[in-house]
């Protein structure tokens, strides 16, 4: 008979499980600094002792790092799919940008469809408060701010799509968004007319997630990073243009 005896599970095991999860689902983010001991213990309501044995348990696995003097740390390594030296590939090469973001619209369109489906009120919630700091950012004419909600604007939608493997995958493209590697957003953020046309965008792909149109979702997402693809490829042309213009230039003074 394909039956085994049943035993009962340590608190250990136990509050392993639930970190986790936690960590699976994107609630625990990578190099987040977990609660003190005293405080985790308390909030799990377990002992110190289990507790110390699902940490060692969680560091083991590479889940969980425990520095000297400040506790313990969801691993930093979780942040990033991508190993350093692709990413210093990906930095110097304009293919890999444009690749990006063609990965990155079919995803986050597909991202978009299903929490237009899937999401919770309070995901619907959470995306809507962030898109009224975009708002207040864009009065403001704060293009470091704008940026910086621009990247919490999509990975929530991505969360309240559900899919974990999706959530992970995006985190990991997103940071290298807010590392610079591909462009600066900022400076894209700067324009006055593209500031104004993002935040148009944005309101559309907001407008359809909270009336749940996966369709009309799907298709804001599409036209918001194609537009972004075709501002820099404006802003590469300007770049080749600029390099012309000043050998001509040189050559002229020559003379």
């Amino acid at each position: 008979m394909p039956f085994q005896k049943i035993k009962a599970e340590r608190i250990s095991e136990a509050i392993v499980r639930q970190l986790e999860s936690l960590i699976l689902r994107g609630v625990l983010t990578a190099g987040e600094r977990l609660p003190s001991e005293r405080d985790l213990a308390a909030r799990l309501d377990v002992s110190r002792p289990s507790l110390r044995d699902a940490l060692a348990e969680l560091e083991k696995s590479g889940l969980v790092e425990t520095r000297q003097g400040s506790g313990a740390f969801v691993a930093e390594f979780l942040g990033s799919a991508f190993a350093p030296p692709l990413v210093r590939l990906f930095s110097t090469h304009s293919e890999a940008f444009f690749d990006y973001l063609s990965f990155r619209r079919d995803l986050e369109a597909l991202a978009a469809e299903r929490a237009a489906r899937l999401a919770s009120d309070t995901d619907l919630k959470v995306i809507a408060r962030i898109f009224e700091d975009m708002e207040k950012a864009h009065q403001k004419r704060s293009p470091k701010e704008e940026a910086e909600l621009d990247v919490e604007f999509h990975m929530s939608i991505v969360e309240a799509s559900h899919n974990v493997v999706m959530l992970h995958m995006m985190r990991s493209m997103l940071e290298l968004l807010k590392e610079g590697v591909f462009y600066n957003r900022q400076a894209l953020f700067g324009m006055r007319t593209t500031r104004r046309d993002l935040l148009e965008q944005h309101r559309m792909i907001h407008d359809n997630l909270i009336a749940r149109d996966p369709e009309g979702a799907r298709q804001a997402v599409e036209a918001h990073l194609t537009f972004i693809e075709n501002a820099m490829k404006d802003e590469l042309r300007k770049d080749e243009n600029e390099k012309t213009a000043r050998l001509k230039f040189e050559h002229v003074t020559e003379r």
